[in-house]
């Protein structure tokens, strides 16, 4: 909702702020649309202050309604869950959204810790306010739409789709991950540099690989190896492009970031002017290195893989009709990547959310975070139900221990068993 901005008068009683004035969120963004326009009063004051006689010169007008998409009933619960998991965990905080597919509506989008907008509004409880300003979690910043993350291996998914769309594999072909694979060390010609799968899956065919979450897969067909080729780091980029990953999606909020998609030309900007080694795109192909993307960027995009590729721009006023882009890619390969996270509920990493009462689609994201690689962003990402896609959802818990099993895929099934008993209208 964001908070306004009461006008205000100086000792002598004199406004120098003569109007209300949104000054964050949906009031931010359609404050003309909502703040109306003052009206204007004569008024005749005889010597001992009395009013004599008055009468109005213009009469005010009042701000549209606007009516929001947001279900607040989902809005407060998904609010609370997130809150639980970070307090019981450690995490630092956390977003989520639900959006439909359809259309592009917003139907919750949460970003923990926040703040109460009455509180800003009516300015008086200075100390509550310097705390919010001094909390190092930065509560003011929405998360949803100005965080920025790194995704891990949610954006697996969209390296799947390109690689069917450039023929570099059939969804049939098997790989197989034995947990690592090796290739020679750029700097010392008599070593090798190694990268890890987080387990040795066996052979494994796309839809497996999405559902298990094999690295050493989308290493092979994201930078290729020995007779597998790779897209490489071009058409990497191309493909999650495509889909909307690291660029503005359009919400109708303010403050949304763009974000990064490493290359050749970001690492030499960041790096001084370090050359691009395959070993970059390896860890760009499973969404490390630089990668860093919003929660609405991955809802929107993961809204493209169960609507069958249109790009929605993401809204949380019905008034606005829905914008999109169509993703020209064969119909066939949206199906492929949908069965993929459908086998990752059924049998896969997001096996958490095999549930009664809807069936789902996601795929799991862990992204390691510093050198030390101790803290963890957990993310889950899919949509529902999986039979006729409605709605797509982003989750992530940014910050947590790395040893927890607890994260992104926790809240969305305690969310999703709740909407099961309280809003099931939703899952039909």
């Amino acid at each position: 909702m964001g908070y306004v901005s009461h006008p205000r008068a100086d000792e002598s009683g004199n406004y120098w702020q003569k109007e209300i004035f949104g000054r964050d969120g949906i009031e931010n963004s359609y404050n003309e649309f909502l703040k109306g326009e003052n009206g204007s009063k004569l008024m005749e004051i005889n010597a001992t202050g009395e009013v004599v006689s008055e009468g109005i010169t213009l009469p005010p007008k009042n701000g549209q309604n606007l009516t929001l998409s947001i279900d607040s009933r989902i809005q407060e619960k998904f609010y609370e869950l997130i809150y639980l998991l970070a307090d019981q965990i450690g995490f630092k905080s956390g977003a989520g959204i639900i959006m439909d597919v359809k259309n592009g509506e917003i139907l919750a989008i949460v970003s923990y810790p926040g703040y109460d907008s009455n509180l800003l509004s009516d300015g008086g409880n200075t100390k509550a306010i310097n705390a919010l300003i001094s909390d190092n979690r930065k509560p003011f910043l929405n998360r949803a739409v100005s965080g920025l993350y790194t995704p891990g291996s949610i954006v697996k998914p969209y390296l799947a789709i390109g690689a069917l769309a450039e023929g570099i594999i059939t969804p049939w072909k098997e790989i197989l991950s034995t947990g690592s694979i090796s290739i020679q060390n750029p700097y010392f010609p008599d070593k090798k540099s190694v990268f890890n799968d987080w387990k040795a899956h066996g052979l494994v065919d796309m839809r497996r690989a999405i559902a298990v979450s094999s690295d050493v897969y989308f290493y092979e067909i994201g930078g290729g190896y020995q007779d597998q080729p790779g897209l490489g780091i071009e058409k990497i980029e191309k493909y999650v492009r495509l889909f909307g990953l690291g660029a503005e999606t359009g919400i109708d909020l303010p403050g949304e970031v763009d974000g990064v998609i490493p290359n050749p030309d970001w690492k030499a900007e960041n790096f001084n002017g370090e050359k691009w080694f395959l070993g970059n795109t390896y860890h760009t192909a499973i969404g490390q290195y630089g990668f860093q993307v919003t929660p609405i960027q991955v809802a929107r995009a993961v809204a493209a893989i169960a609507n069958g590729g249109e790009l929605l721009t993401p809204h949380l006023a019905t008034s606005l009709s829905p914008t999109e882009r169509k993703i020209d890619i064969n119909k066939n390969f949206f199906n492929i990547v949908r069965e993929g996270m459908r086998l990752g509920v059924t049998e896969g990493t997001a096996k958490g959310l095999d549930m009664w009462g809807v069936n789902i689609a996601a795929k799991t994201g862990t992204a390691e975070l510093g050198i030390s690689k101790e803290l963890v962003n957990s993310w889950v990402t899919g949509f529902f139900p999986y039979e006729n896609p409605r709605y797509a959802f982003a989750v992530v818990m940014e910050r947590g221990p790395r040893g927890n099993t607890l994260g992104g895929l926790y809240v969305m099934r305690e969310l999703l068993d709740w909407m099961v008993e309280n809003t099931p209208e939703y899952l039909k």
